[in-house]
């Protein structure tokens, strides 16, 4: 077993065809588990199906976990998909190292950071980009985003249900109960980014700084500190854009 989930587990497996090392999801379907319509599918497909079809229509992308194939059954559904080796996941791999150095957490962020914009732009909204999401090729440092088990459609209008893991919550739905996709993204980007900086989850006063933009950490570049604060404003429409978060100036830094 790879892994273990509220509805689910994950087993390691050999597709019999070619010998391809597989990720073998399988999930209990749930009362008010939703679906949802998928073009070129007939059939309104559980949600986590429906948005891994969706993540992975159009050209290849390294970052993003591939679907193989799957199963809808009546009381289970089963997903089939790519089992890079060797990896492991990115709270495992930070909680071996201690924080990351600087170099690194920036070739993964930029990574994570492709995969999220890809998602946004084929329609869906992960909701769950977390350290346990991401798996890390060690011997590449190549990444791929996994699990949309929390995810949704894409929408210009407001969330108003969370789903997710509730410390990477963004703070405007603790204050008005509403929360958008893109700049949700964001912010979770940046709460990714610190704990893999600093190996721990923002403190009361370091969220105080970074509001007032004077967050700084001993080790780290300004353009560091700046992307961290520009990510975890509280304030949605002072956070850095999701679409320009690659021109940042942080990636813009050579060692």
């Amino acid at each position: 077993m790879l892994g273990e989930g509220g509805c689910g587990c994950v087993y390691e497996g050999t597709r019999c065809k070619d010998g391809l090392k597989v990720a073998v999801k399988c999930s209990k379907k749930m009362p008010a588990m939703p679906y949802i319509r998928v073009p070129g599918h007939p059939k309104r497909l559980p949600i986590e199906i429906g948005l891994m079809l969706m993540a992975n229509e159009g050209p290849s992308v390294s970052q993003i976990i591939k679907l193989l194939d799957w199963e809808d059954d009546t009381e289970h559904y089963v997903m089939v998909m790519e089992c890079p080796v060797p990896c492991v996941d990115l709270f495992s791999f930070v909680e071996h190292r201690g924080s990351l150095d600087e170099g690194m957490a920036r070739n993964i962020m930029r990574q994570v950071t492709d995969a999220a914009k890809t998602c946004c732009d084929r329609g869906v909204f992960h909701r769950d980009i977390k350290l346990e999401n991401i798996l890390v090729n060690q011997d590449t440092m190549e990444v791929k985003l996994i699990d949309f088990g929390c995810g949704a459609i894409m929408k210009k209008s407001a969330f108003k249900v969370f789903h997710g893991t509730r410390p990477y919550c963004p703070p405007e739905f603790n204050l008005k109960g509403r929360y958008h996709a893109k700049p949700t993204t964001v912010w979770t980007l940046g709460f990714l980014l610190y704990e893999m900086l600093c190996g721990e989850c923002p403190t009361s006063y370091d969220r105080h700084m970074i509001t007032v933009n004077l967050w700084t950490r001993p080790g780290l570049s300004k353009e560091c500190c700046r992307m961290i604060c520009d990510c975890l404003q509280p304030d949605p429409q002072k956070r850095l854009s999701l679409d320009t978060m690659h021109l940042h100036d942080w990636f813009k830094v050579t060692e």
